[in-house]
C-alpha cells in the first residue's frame, strides 16, 4: 500500500519535533541566557527602558515576560517557547509552504528545519533565534504571496505582511533589516506596476497603508536605536581573518561558532561544501526552470541580508557582522535548499544530503544531550540552592559565570562590580546593581558570596572579612567553569 506524501510529511512533523525535544529538558544557562531570564522577570517598561541598552530589540523579551506572570520564573518552559517556535516553522512546511510551492517543496522544508544541525543547535536556546526565524519566515510567505498575486486585491496579505514585518524588526535587529529589504523590494515593484498602468494601483496604496503604521509604531525604538549607535559601549563584535568568514560559511549547515564545535571542522566544511556544490549544480542545469525563480529569490535575500550587514559595518563604524545573526534568515535558507532540490530528479544525490544532514543532526543530538544532562551541571545548580540562603547577597564581576550565577538566585541581591568599566550599567539592571567601588560594604553585616579571587582579595583590603568555604564547579554545559567563595564580615 502507497502511502501518500502528505502521511509522510506529518509523520515527519511529528518524530521532527520529538527529535528537537530531546536535549532540552534542563535549567542550565550561558550568559545571553542568562541575561534574557533576569530581564524578562522585570516589567514590561524596565524591560523597554533596560533593553534599550541591550543589542536586540524587546519583543522577544516581552513574550517571554507574559509568559513569567503565568508560570513564574521557569527556565524549562522559557527554554521550550524557543521549541515551539521551531516546532512551528516546521509545521509552516505542511500549511503554507506545500500548499504555495508544492509537495515535495514543503516535505523537504519540515524535514530540514527539524534535521538541520544547525536548527538543532538554536532550536532550544533561551534566546530570540528561533522566533525571529518563525516571524521573518511569515512575513517572507505573505510578502510572495503580495509579489506572486500582485493582480489581486487581498487585504488579509498585507495585513499579515505589515505585522510580521513589525515584529520581525522588534525581535531583532537583522530582522529588521530583513523587513526593510522586502518592505523595499515591494515598493520598488508596485511603483513600476503603477508607471506602467500609468495610476497608482491597489498595491501601492495598500503598501503606503502598511508601511506608514509599521514605521510610526517602531519610530520610538529607532530613536533609541540611533542614540545608542551614537554613543559610547555595546559592540563587542570583531572579524577575525579567516575565521569570521569561515564561520560565515559553516554556521548556516552546522551552527558552528568558534568554541562550539558541535560538528567536527573538517566534516562541517566538507558537509557545506556538497550542500553548496549540489545547489550551484542544480541551478546551473535548471538555469532557464522558473520553478527556481522562489529558491533564488530567498537566497538573494539570505545574501543581501549578509550585505546590509557589511554595509550597515561600514555607515556607523561598529561590526554587526555576526554568522548567529544570520539565523534570522534561517528560514529563507532552508526553503533555498528545500526548494532547489524539489526540482532535482537525482535521488541518489538528495538521498546523500538528508542522510548526511539527519546523521550529523544525530550527532548534534546526543553531543547536546550529554552536555546538557551531565551531572556536573546538576551538581552546581544543587550546590547554589542548599547553600546560598535569601538574606545573603551575591557580588559578581566582569567574569560572564559569575553573572550567569547570579540568574539563579531571583531572592538575593546581587551587585555587579564594574571594576573593569564597561558602561553597562543600565543594561545589566537585568542582572542587578552596577557599582564602580566596593564601598558599599562598608556598613554591610552579614554573609557575602562572590564569585572570583579578585573580589575576594579586594574586600580583604578593605574590611575585616572571614572565609568560611570556596568551591570550584567545571560543568559539562557550555564547558562553563564557576568559582563561589563565601564570606562573612
Amino acid at each position: 500500500m502507497k502511502i501518500s506524501n502528505k502521511k509522510i510529511h506529518i509523520f515527519i512533523i511529528i518524530v521532527g519535533i520529538i527529535f528537537i525535544c530531546i536535549p532540552v529538558f534542563h535549567t542550565n544557562l550561558w550568559f545571553d541566557e542568562s541575561y534574557t531570564v533576569g530581564l524578562v522577570n522585570k516589567g514590561f517598561g524596565e524591560i523597554w527602558n533596560i533593553g534599550q541598552n541591550d543589542v536586540h530589540p524587546i519583543f522577544y523579551y516581552w513574550i517571554l515576560h507574559i509568559i513569567y506572570l503565568i508560570f513564574g520564573s521557569n527556565i524549562l518552559i522559557y527554554r521550550l517557547f524557543s521549541v515551539l517556535c521551531t516546532a512551528i516553522l516546521g509545521i509552516l512546511g505542511y500549511t503554507h509552504i506545500r500548499k504555495d510551492f508544492g509537495e515535495k517543496t514543503g516535505l523537504l522544508f519540515s524535514l530540514f528545519v527539524y534535521f538541520l544541525p544547525v536548527n538543532i543547535v538554536y532550536a532550544g536556546e533561551i534566546r530570540m533565534y528561533s522566533l525571529a526565524m518563525l516571524l521573518v519566515s511569515v512575513m517572507s510567505i505573505y510578502a510572495y504571496r503580495i509579489y506572486k498575486n500582485k493582480e489581486e486585491k487581498n487585504n488579509k496579505n498585507w495585513i499579515f505582511f505589515a505585522i510580521f514585518s513589525l515584529l520581525s524588526a522588534y525581535t531583532h535587529y537583522y530582522g529588521l533589516m530583513i523587513a526593510f529589504l522586502e518592505n523595499l523590494f515591494l515598493f520598488i515593484c508596485f511603483i513600476i506596476q503603477s508607471k506602467k498602468e500609468k495610476k497608482i494601483t491597489y498595491n501601492l496604496k495598500a503598501f503606503i497603508i502598511s508601511a506608514l503604521p509599521q514605521i510610526g509604531l517602531y519610530l520610538p525604538w529607532l530613536v533609541s536605536l540611533i542614540k545608542k549607535v551614537s554613543g559610547p559601549g555595546g559592540f563587542w563584535i570583531t572579524i577575525n581573518f579567516p575565521d569570521t568568514f569561515i564561520e560565515f560559511f559553516m554556521f548556516p549547515f552546522t551552527g558552528n561558532l568558534a568554541g562550539n564545535n558541535y560538528i567536527v571542522l573538517p566534516i562541517a566544511i566538507l558537509f557545506g561544501i556538497i550542500v553548496s556544490t549540489y545547489m550551484i549544480y542544480i541551478h546551473i542545469k535548471n538555469r532557464k526552470n522558473n520553478d527556481l525563480k522562489p529558491a533564488k529569490m530567498a537566497i538573494r535575500y539570505w545574501g543581501m541580508l549578509a550585505l546590509t550587514a557589511c554595509i550597515t559595518s561600514l555607515v556607523i563604524w561598529r561590526v554587526v557582522i555576526y554568522a548567529r545573526y544570520m539565523l534570522c534568515a534561517g528560514g529563507l535558507f532552508v526553503f533555498f535548499i528545500a526548494s532547489t532540490m524539489s526540482i532535482s530528479e537525482k535521488k541518489f544525490f538528495k538521498t546523500i544530503i538528508i542522510l548526511i544532514s539527519v546523521i550529523l543532526s544525530v550527532g548534534v543530538i546526543l553531543t547536546l544531550s550529554q552536555e546538557n544532562y551531565a551531572e556536573e551541571n546538576r551538581e552546581f545548580q544543587k550546590y547554589l540552592k542548599e547553600s546560598i540562603k535569601e538574606n545573603e547577597i551575591l557580588i559578581c564581576s566582569t567574569e560572564l559565570t559569575g553573572l550567569v550565577t547570579s540568574t539563579y538566585l531571583t531572592e538575593n541581591e546581587i551587585y555587579f562590580w564594574d571594576k573593569d568599566m564597561w558602561n553597562v550599567e543600565e543594561a545589566y539592571k537585568a542582572f542587578g546593581n552596577t557599582v564602580y567601588d566596593l564601598n558599599f560594604l562598608q556598613d554591610y553585616k552579614g554573609r557575602i558570596w562572590i564569585t572570583n579571587q579578585d573580589i575576594y582579595k579586594k574586600i580583604e583590603e578593605l574590611y575585616n572579612v572571614k572565609l568560611i568555604e570556596q568551591k570550584e564547579f567545571d560543568t559539562r554545559y557550555k564547558g562553563q567553569k564557576y568559582n563561589l567563595i563565601l564570606i562573612e564580615k
